[in-house]
């Protein structure tokens, strides 16, 4: 800016401040004059219509018979206060809990394969009996061992129902033995 800018700007700023100052003079002073009697605060006050206006001292007793019933501490003090007493022991009663289920269930044969169409839709697993002497075929429905059936199969795991009792096993596709 300018040093005849700067002038410009101080000169209106100047003429602004006098313009306000004049109407806020000349307001103040006609306020004077068109009331010539003041107006009293109080007459515009009314009071609330209370029925009974008197202290309730009842109340206020039964406050300061209040009494703090917490850890008394000093905040200013960096050490801990006395851990609090323990309650008085009672006798737990134990409750006995539920019984414990049946056991898992063990199925006596080894998932080590499967076999599925060309679609993929229809799979067959193999199942070697315990010490390997049987190999048992069976898809999904077929019953093997005389008492389980098999639910699902998948590329890594076959369920396994337990006919009788309806208990599930899932077994896991395990790698044959190198030595057969």
């Amino acid at each position: 800016m300018t040093r005849r800018t700067q002038f410009i700007v101080l000169g209106v700023l100047l003429a602004v401040l006098a313009g306000t100052a004049f109407n806020f003079y000349r307001t103040r002073d006609s306020s004077d004059t068109n009331s010539p009697q003041p107006v009293s605060q109080d007459a515009r006050f009314t009071p609330l219509n209370v029925d009974n206006p008197a202290l309730r001292l009842d109340i206020l007793k039964r406050f300061l018979a209040l009494e703090y019933k917490g850890v008394h501490r000093s905040i200013f003090s960096a050490t801990l206060p006395p851990p609090p007493a323990p309650p008085p022991s009672k006798q737990a009663i134990v409750v006995p809990g539920p019984p414990p289920g049946p056991p898992p269930l063990t199925v006596d044969a080894k998932y080590f394969g499967y076999v599925s169409d060309f679609g993929g839709s229809h799979r067959r697993a193999f199942f070697a009996t315990a010490n390997n002497e049987d190999v048992i075929i069976a898809s999904e429905g077929d019953t093997f061992l005389g008492r389980f059936r098999v639910v699902r199969l998948t590329n890594t795991t076959a369920d396994v129902e337990e006919v009788s009792t309806g208990r599930l096993a899932t077994l896991t596709l395990e790698e044959p033995s190198p030595n057969g």
